[in-house]
């Protein structure tokens, strides 16, 4: 009889879910749309990551880094543009009261730099030469953080497994770590296929959205531990897993809401030196967002189903709305 009480509570809860939320819908019951999303979206990336490869910056295929310090302000644009005139790109930052320039940029050569310093003075008149620095980049640095971060990501996979699995289930632990490995697929996939240029920070980028990822998918796991001793064993497990999704819902869509908002500014207001790590981080946030929903805890649907020897329930009687 308590069983059923649980289970009568647990149906109660989701029969409230739909009353209160115009927009509801059963989401287990679509999971078979999720998948084909992450596929339209991971395999052209993949295919352009195997074809093209990445646009990597001088982190990676070396250049020039120079300090130039200036006797008045200068703007990014400024010297974004005084760049672009003698045939340059890269990446500029200001310091020391936007007085200071530190640049990025391609190897340079004698004629190059003494252009690239005439029209710097063009535009902003003398260059403080005694604070002026130029320094030679390796592509080894970029390889070596890279390295270390592949390190670092697989020690910290290892890691959640092992964490997730005492907490919860060894296969809660395999179905956060696929729904990871999604989110780096569509980042790089969409920074292959666009050639969005890649530096050091894009490293970073990827490990911050490791973390987040990861924890929107353990808060919902948890409302899904807590809700499975409730059910009875005629009980679909779909239906369970659409309570917990729903019940965590607000969470998920506040912390989202609250952390795009952020880097939106970021991306917007924040330069051309933020502009490549806050796109990465726009792009594998909003996809931990949505694999934390609609395809960590759809795996885990599945899996449950394949473990009890049936295929998963596609929703009982609450299925259906």
């Amino acid at each position: 009889m308590e069983k059923t009480g649980q289970m009568t509570q647990t149906t109660n809860a989701l029969e409230e879910v739909k009353k209160t939320l115009p927009l509801y819908f059963h989401i287990p019951k679509r999971r078979l749309i999720y998948y084909a999303i992450s596929l339209i979206i991971i395999i052209p990336g993949l295919i352009s990551f195997f074809i093209q490869g990445l646009n990597v910056g001088i982190d990676y295929r070396g250049g020039t880094m120079l300090v130039v310090p200036f006797n008045q302000s200068v703007t990014q644009a400024g010297i974004s543009e005084a760049m672009q005139s003698v045939g340059l790109d890269g990446t500029v930052q200001l310091a020391d009261g936007d007085t200071t320039v530190l640049i990025r940029t391609e190897t340079l050569d004698v004629e190059k730099r003494t252009e690239l310093m005439a029209a710097f003075e063009a535009s902003f008149g003398e260059i403080d030469m005694e604070g002026f620095q130029e320094e030679i980049v390796g592509p080894s640095m970029g390889e070596e953080l890279t390295r270390n971060a592949v390190i670092a990501l697989i020690i910290a996979m290892a890691g959640m497994i092992v964490y997730i699995a005492i907490r919860f289930q060894f296969v809660f632990g395999i179905c956060g770590i696929l729904g990871i490995v999604h989110d780096v697929l569509v980042v790089i996939g969409l920074f292959s296929l666009f050639q969005w240029e890649i530096n050091a920070a894009f490293v970073a980028a990827i490990l911050m959205i490791v973390g987040y990822s990861i924890n929107n998918t353990v808060v919902i796991f948890d409302r899904i531990r807590e809700n499975e001793p409730k059910m009875k064993r005629s009980d679909s497990y779909a239906d369970m897993v659409d309570l917990s999704l729903w019940q965590t819902m607000y969470r998920s869509v506040n912390t989202f809401a609250t952390i795009i908002l952020a880097l939106l500014a970021i991306f917007i207001f924040g330069g051309d030196s933020t502009k490549m790590f806050s796109l990465a981080m726009l792009i594998g946030l909003t996809s931990g967002a949505y694999t934390s929903i609609f395809i960590a805890s759809q795996l885990l649907l599945e899996a449950k189903g394949l473990m009890r020897k049936r295929p998963p329930g596609k929703g009982g009687s609450l299925a259906k709305a």
